[in-house]
């Protein structure tokens, strides 16, 4: 099955790493954003499989449009990026709803098992 991603990251070269795993494992990228704002009206209208969201970014960082995509949409997958040292702000994604987070510099190993282990789950994170 194909699944659709949105990748949020003011930096090219980090989308672009991104959208080469998402497509090395058969996936397509919905769309991509340089800023929380861009991807809180992406979210909307594209309607992701799964979002991979940099914590700082300008405009709106990636906690606010976080926020902002959980709201209209309580069942988003959303995975945080976010470079060391940024524990606080990891936390408070996770309390926000982030389904996961992975950590810059990231290994491509880990980025496709987290996003395989969330879009091959068939039952909502916290169901028995």
């Amino acid at each position: 099955m194909s699944h659709a991603v949105l990748i949020v990251d003011d930096a090219e070269f980090m989308r672009a790493m991104l959208r080469e795993i998402v497509q090395d494992l058969g996936w397509s990228v919905a769309g991509e954003a340089g800023d929380g704002a861009e991807a809180v009206e992406l979210h909307a209208v594209l309607q992701p499989d799964l979002v991979l969201l940099d914590i700082t970014m300008p405009t709106m960082d990636g906690n606010e449009a976080l926020a902002a995509i959980l709201a209209r949409d309580p069942q988003a997958k959303v995975v945080m990026i976010t470079a060391l040292g940024q524990k606080e702000q990891v936390l408070a994604a996770i309390k926000l709803g982030a389904r996961d987070f992975i950590i810059k510099p990231f290994d491509a190993e880990r980025v496709a098992a987290t996003l395989t282990r969330l879009l091959s789950a068939t039952e909502p994170v916290g169901a028995a």
